[in-house]
């Protein structure tokens, strides 16, 4: 099933440059350490084995994949959020300047942690990299109450002049994250304020506590935001009551995810089904959820119905899932290729 046309591809993502996006939320830093075995010592204090890294590379995350995605698709972009007065806020700060994100709105915070996911990359003989153990870095306190006032008054002052806003709620522990539950509700009034405004809400474990936004889970996301356990599978029967529930409380489109199985789509038509865009592996499917969020909303925001803007997401999902070993991105010039190698 053909869901759009190369003229109206061209059109979307000739739109694409004239936007202004606002993305709110969780930005951490993913840290790669590469390491070479072939370099490996024995540490003389422990006897364990002293991994040998012979490259950093940073990159921005959870909330910074989003602003990667969207600015390789030529969309500008502002960041809110919270980092720590930290040496990797540093390196987030500078790895989000480098991609072109307008980094003024962040907030940084010296009692505060610079949310860090360090993957160290084993390099294997045939020149591939396997990831092992991850370390990770997060705030699992609560901010400080007058820096959720400051990400308060700056989410009202600037989602009046974007044509966009994503918010991305990446914390697990309730209230420490930027998305805390004041900041949801002040999201559910802007919302309500400016009904032309295109807001989407990702949301790892609290999906089901937005309201009058449009919402973009993945099958897994849904189903634990209603039932503690999940099933053996996750289908389409299984999903569906709970994305009805959820369009009916937001009364916006609802967008879900289900990797190769494609996209689930609830709107006023309906539930409608997006199939995902075929491709070989090997895959990698980090980022490819922010890659398909951002697809979604430059679509939406540009004019598209939610089914073409569910086709563009799984069309930069395609692209970014076969970048293997780092968080992916989908630029207009890879998604306009990856159309043309379709056959409808």
């Amino acid at each position: 099933m053909q869901f759009i046309t190369s003229k109206e591809l061209d059109e979307l993502l000739n739109h694409f440059s004239d936007l202004h996006i606002l993305v709110v939320g969780d930005f951490f830093l993913d840290k790669y350490l590469i390491i070479d075995r072939s370099l490996s010592e024995l540490s003389l204090e422990t006897g364990l084995e002293a991994h040998q890294i012979v490259q950093v590379r940073n990159a921005p995350g959870a909330a910074g994949s989003v602003t990667s995605n969207l600015r390789a698709m030529n969309i500008r972009v502002s960041a809110l959020g919270v980092i720590g007065e930290d040496g990797n806020g540093y390196e987030l700060k500078r790895s989000l300047l480098e991609s072109g994100v307008d980094i003024s709105p962040l907030i940084e915070c010296f009692d505060c942690l610079t949310h860090t996911y360090t993957k160290p990359m084993i390099l294997e003989s045939d020149g591939t990299a396997r990831e092992i153990e991850r370390q990770d870095i997060k705030n699992r306190n609560q901010f400080p109450s007058n820096i959720e006032n400051q990400v308060v008054e700056r989410l009202r002052l600037l989602a009046p002049k974007v044509d966009g806003v994503i918010v991305v709620d990446q914390a697990g522990e309730r209230n420490c994250g930027v998305i805390t539950d004041r900041v949801r509700s002040v999201i559910s009034q802007l919302a309500t304020n400016y009904p032309d405004l295109i807001i989407a809400a990702d949301s790892r474990f609290r999906i089901g506590q937005f309201d009058n936004v449009i919402l973009k889970p993945n099958g897994r996301e849904v189903i634990l935001s209603f039932q503690s356990n999940l099933p053996d599978k996750i289908t389409k029967d299984k999903i569906e009551p709970y994305g009805y529930f959820l369009f009916k409380k937001t009364k916006k489109p609802v967008f879900i995810t289900l990797g190769e199985a494609g996209i689930l789509v609830f709107s006023k038509a309906g539930c409608d089904h997006v199939p995902a865009v075929d491709v070989k592996p090997p895959i990698d499917i980090v980022g490819a959820g922010d890659s398909c969020m951002s697809g979604i909303v430059a679509s939406l925001c540009s004019g598209a119905d939610p089914m073409k803007a569910a086709f563009m997401g799984t069309l930069a999902a395609s692209i970014t899932i076969q970048q293997i070993g780092k968080t992916g991105t989908a630029s207009a010039s890879h998604m306009r290729r990856r159309f043309q190698e379709l056959e409808f």
